[in-house]
């Protein structure tokens, strides 16, 4: 018996219960398997997480599936059908493939859509047996304002009610995705297609929604559970959206979180225990399948139409609640077979394409202290783009400035958990471990910068800290809201944070204070940078797009974009290097603070590694109750 029919709702005879299941920011995890390292993983998957949608099925009598968002995109196997799409060999996408077999009742787009351009999206979607809709994204490309899917759909179902009959609905489902899209993909999309506000869309389009006839409202919100108050175009709105009359139901996600549960605090619209949102029913079901997301509704006719009476909102993991322990990890429940018959063949493909060698490392790549110390897998990555960028300016106006190289750490820890680390032996490099490197089809781009431009950059990346008090043991050091990839470091200067001082920025990028300064002792070649000094810095596609909001998306020239991912580069390298020797510069430091420590996470793979890091004083506390391991870093001078 599922966990939730114990709380099945008691129902009258002229009402119904209807089950809604979620999924979301599944990033094309259809299998339980990590390509990165080559292993089956029973933490994520969404053929394990099919096999709790059919329970769920089995057990209500009346249910629809929906998925949020970010379903094309996020593992080898998504690059190696957008290649083959570019060679005009690709047929139906395995994530659609497998969406089809599981019969989903609606989806709508997330930001990850769009990361291939929208040829590539529209390919996919005539693929999907299942409506997909966007109320707040348009299509540039025909001269007026269409959107590119659909706003809403209504799903007309007959319900069965608790007494024996049989009585019709029509559900309203409307989809919403975050307005910075069409920045953060701005070269992938070329102009193509427009983003509008959330909450504007929503006021537009619901009373249109329920004019045709809806008896209940869904939103399928790909913007996560943040800011209570509306501002205009808000990346994660999911709370004032909800508070939009005629809206029923919030099925949230883009956060990579769970809800309800403790990873969202409680206010007085957001109740994370009992799963609601301005008293409306929402769940937030994780990322890559490693959730179901269950809403129960009771519906009774209300007039002409229904109503909903009372509703429970609940998550359902496919892993013990423990599983975080990498030790003790096990699935609940099996893979489904259907899921696997649909994505087999490109499953194997997928193996074949990241098992090919282009190269061999003579030591491990590891990035367990890459938010704390230098780091030799950001260091591959800065040297990659550098060689890269050097050919396409020589012989620009550009060439004689000094050439930088900014990059940040994709796997260091974070919503992932304690494995979500680079660990790369010495020996045989493959396409996976690029990918393992670089996980976005991040493009390459150049811009010039000047010194105040470069200061303001890093000041940015000094928010990833928390302030650490003089005489104080053990603080906290690692801000664990800012995300790793939000954490550039810029190779070819030297610099140090001070982290006695307050942030410039917040976790959002948001200016808190104009005059704090972490930023000291930033040299070019051993010479402070002055203000006007200019360089070029090679960066990605989603930096300048205004991704984690630094202030040179808008404040900074732009050279050059291209349409050369990162990765590519990267293996590139590879081949270029066939005996590549890892190593890190000591490009940045911590300032001391006399009598204080921070305490910070890293995974437990860190132990075999940890004596390797000779710019910062280490100390190891043990492992703690979810598998992390714990050290101290000590700043006293």
């Amino acid at each position: 018996m599922l966990e939730h029919d114990a709380r099945k709702p008691a129902v009258e005879a002229h009402q119904a219960h209807l089950r809604l299941l979620q999924t979301t920011d599944m990033h094309v995890n259809l299998l339980p398997y990590d390509y990165y390292v080559d292993a089956p993983t029973p933490r994520f998957g969404l053929a394990r997480t099919a096999s709790l949608v059919r329970r769920h099925r089995a057990a209500a009598r009346n249910s629809l599936l929906f998925d949020n968002g970010d379903f094309l995109q996020g593992t080898p196997l998504s690059d190696m059908i957008a290649e083959q799409h570019a060679r005009g060999e690709a047929g139906l996408h395995p994530a659609i493939a497998a969406m089809n077999a599981l019969g989903y009742d609606a989806g709508t787009l997330g930001n990850h859509e769009f990361n291939y351009g929208v040829d590539f999206l529209e390919h996919a979607l005539r693929g999907a047996a299942f409506p997909v809709v966007s109320a707040n994204i348009t299509d540039r490309r025909h001269g007026d304002d269409r959107h590119l899917v659909a706003p809403w759909v209504i799903l007309e179902r007959d319900l069965s009610l608790a007494g024996g009959a049989r009585a019709p609905i029509r559900i309203g489902v409307i989809g919403f995705a975050p307005p910075q899209i069409e920045v953060w993909d701005a070269i992938a999309l070329r102009g193509q297609v427009a983003t509008g506000d959330i909450l504007a869309a929503a006021r537009d389009q619901v009373p249109q929604l329920r004019a045709a006839g809806a008896d209940i409202v869904i939103a399928l919100s790909h913007s996560g559970i943040g800011d209570e108050t509306a501002q205009d175009r808000m990346e994660n709105a999911s709370v004032p959206l909800a508070g939009i009359d005629g809206i029923d139901v919030i099925l949230a996600g883009h956060m990579h979180k769970c809800f309800p549960g403790p990873d969202f605090d409680a206010t007085d619209l957001v109740d994370p225990a009992l799963g609601t949102l301005h008293g409306k029913p929402a769940v937030m079901a994780g990322f890559h399948g490693s959730h179901l997301g269950v809403i129960d509704l009771v519906v009774e006719p209300d007039g002409s139409g229904w109503r909903i009476a009372r509703h429970a909102s609940s998550l359902e993991a496919i892993c013990e609640p423990e599983t975080m322990r990498p030790a003790g990890r096990r699935a609940r429940v099996l893979s489904d077979a259907g899921v696997i018959a649909a994505v087999g063949d490109a499953h194997d493909q997928t193996l074949d394409h990241v098992r090919r060698e282009v190269g061999r490392t003579t030591g491990p790549l590891q990035s367990y202290f890459a938010r704390v110390a230098n780091d030799g897998t950001v260091q591959l990555v800065a040297d990659a783009q550098r060689l890269a960028a050097q050919t396409l300016i020589d012989g620009t106006a550009w060439a004689d400035l000094p050439l930088l190289s900014a990059a940040a750490p994709f796997k260091a820890g974070g919503q992932g958990g304690p494995e979500n680390y680079v660990d790369i032996p010495a020996g045989p490099l493959a396409i996976r471990h690029a990918a393992d490197l670089y996980l976005f089809p991040n493009l390459l781009a150049l811009i010039e910068v000047n010194g105040a431009q470069l200061a303001d950059w890093l000041e940015r990346s000094a928010s990833a800290f928390h302030r650490v008090v003089p005489q104080r043991a053990r603080q906290a050091l690692i801000d664990m809201a800012f995300p790793a990839y939000c954490f550039d470091v810029i190779d070819g200067v030297t610099y140090d944070f001070d982290l006695s001082a307050p942030a410039r920025f917040t976790i959002g990028g948001r200016v808190a204070a104009p005059a704090a300064t972490r930023v000291r002792n930033l040299c070019h070649e051993g010479r402070p940078v002055a203000p006007d000094d200019r360089f070029v810095v090679v960066t990605n596609s989603y930096r300048i797009g205004g991704g984690c909001n630094f202030p040179i998306a808008r404040d900074t020239a732009r050279i050059m974009t291209t349409t050369v991912p990162v990765r590519d580069t990267l293996i590139d390298h590879f081949r270029e290097n066939p005996a590549l020797i890892p190593y890190r510069r000591d490009t940045w430091g911590i300032c001391p603070v006399p009598g204080a420590s921070a305490e910070f996470r890293t995974g437990p793979g860190a132990l075999h590694h940890v004596n390797g890091v000779r710019d910062r004083r280490l100390t190891v506390l043990g492992e703690d109750d979810e598998g992390w391991t714990r050290m101290v870093l000590d700043l006293d001078p």
